[in-house]
């Protein structure tokens, strides 16, 4: 199926939806990325965010399953819904996968998790993609489960371009979503244009998958560092965005904020509240604090 054209018309002015207030109901009920090592520099998560707000923790190769573990179990015990990261191509086997699940329910209390392929091309051992992790069964009883997406495609995936693999997947993923008593979503990687994120969002419906999205954003930040992270995890056509910021020095050193690009995003969900947009996650890549502090800002509406 042709990708939906996201170059809507207009909206007259007495069907445009007021800004006021907008973006603040967008942001509500945010979650936010972490990992161990960023997680154990700030002294106190309570007053950075809400409590109850989903922390993701990132489970990046080579992170000792007791780091982990250790920091889901400070998040969970200071009143945060931390999600791990279950990155099949880091695990030797699915005894591996069950040891590592039982340690969450065990020590922390998990019952949310976040699984993905992982970033290694290679695997470590027998697992290789989240579907096994599902058909593993170690995931029975969760109260709720995410997968991830990929509005500007994965090459890692699908190695020629477009997104066949990729959506193939996803069908599979809806289908279990389908059967399953556990909540099921699709958290995204984050991009830099609203565009193409209201056209991807709108073809996932299109092609029959009914899970939420959770809108993946990048906090604000510097703009090298904002470049190297997107060219590091693969950022498709919107990385224009910040190439062309990057020829304007007198904007070199002012940080970038995802301010329009959430205005935007939130803006249409308003003129469409069936858009299946349901939460918005931040990649804080300026650093926590910062990100925090943003979203309390923006917030105050």
């Amino acid at each position: 199926m042709a990708l939906l054209n996201f170059r809507r018309e207009a909206v007259s002015s007495s069907q445009t939806p007021p800004t006021n207030g907008v973006l603040p109901a967008f942001l509500d009920g945010f979650s936010i990325e972490v990992m161990p090592r960023t997680a154990a520099k700030i002294e106190d998560f309570r007053a950075l965010l809400p409590e109850g707000t989903r922390v993701y923790v990132a489970h990046i190769e080579g992170t000792p399953i007791e780091e982990m573990v250790a920091t889901v179990k400070r998040l969970r015990e200071d009143g945060f819904e931390p999600m791990p990261h279950f990155p099949a191509r880091i695990m030797r086997d699915a005894l591996e996968l069950r040891e590592w699940v039982a340690r969450y329910k065990g020590e922390a209390g998990v019952k949310q998790a976040l699984l993905l392929g992982g970033g290694p091309k290679t695997p470590l051992g027998s697992l290789d993609n989240s579907m096994q992790l599902l058909e593993s069964g170690a995931f029975a009883g969760f109260e709720r489960i995410h997968f991830a997406g990929h509005p500007e495609g994965n090459r890692d995936i699908d190695v020629s371009g477009g997104d066949k693999i990729v959506m193939e997947a996803l069908k599979l993923k809806q289908k279990f979503a389908d059967t399953t008593d556990a909540d099921c979503a699709i958290v995204t990687q984050f991009a830099f244009e609203a565009g193409p994120m209201i056209a991807w969002v709108d073809r996932l419906a299109a092609e029959g998958i009914k899970m939420p999205v959770h809108i993946g954003i990048a906090g604000p930040g510097k703009l090298q560092t904002l470049l190297k992270f997107a060219i590091s995890c693969g950022v498709g056509p919107s990385l224009k965005v910040l190439q062309k910021r990057a020829k304007d020095v007198t904007k070199l050193l002012a940080p970038i904020e995802p301010t329009e690009l959430l205005k935007d995003l939130a803006k249409h969900k308003a003129a469409h509240p069936e858009f299946g947009i349901e939460a918005v996650h931040f990649f804080p890549l300026g650093g926590i604090k910062t990100n925090a502090t943003w979203i309390a800002e923006q917030m105050k509406g």
